[in-house]
């Protein structure tokens, strides 16, 4: 399910707040353009998709395994105190996953991301990297 399905589309505030890193079976894989924390975004691909209750059994156990792919790169690529996991959509209404490597040093700590401090955008560089790390990290076996 590489493809959109017909009128899906990336929501316009997830596009302006995110930058592409890779397109898994169901969701884009996505990273926030917030440099204090290494943040992904995974968007199902699935049209009017709101809530998890609107994609089918078998939808929610692939994204159910994506969620667990985007945590498994986080922690092997930062090495997280803890890894943060949420489907709010309070302000973006489509369907979407935040999966957050987190720290007890990090700006936030222990407070939620949201609302605590400003977004810090990647430089162009920094992002270059960050975005090729995720990718290699993706790209690898998983351990075990």
């Amino acid at each position: 399910m590489n493809n959109p399905v017909p009128g899906w589309h990336l929501h316009p505030q997830l596009a302006d707040d995110t930058h592409p890193v890779a397109q898994l079976e169901l969701s884009e894989l996505r990273l926030m353009d917030d440099a204090n924390h290494p943040w992904l975004i995974l968007v199902p691909r699935i049209e009017g998709a709101v809530e998890w209750i609107d994609l089918d059994p078998a939808q929610q156990l692939t994204l159910t395994a994506e969620i667990s792919a985007a945590c498994r790169v986080l922690q092997a690529t930062f090495r997280p105190h803890k890894l943060n996991v949420a489907a709010l959509g309070n302000l973006v209404p489509q369907l979407h996953v935040h999966v957050i490597a987190r720290f007890e040093h990090d700006i936030a700590w222990p407070r939620p991301v949201w609302g605590t401090a400003s977004a810090k955008p990647y430089s162009p560089e920094s992002l270059v990297e960050r975005i090729q790390r995720l990718r290699t990290a993706l790209a690898a076996p998983p351990a075990g």
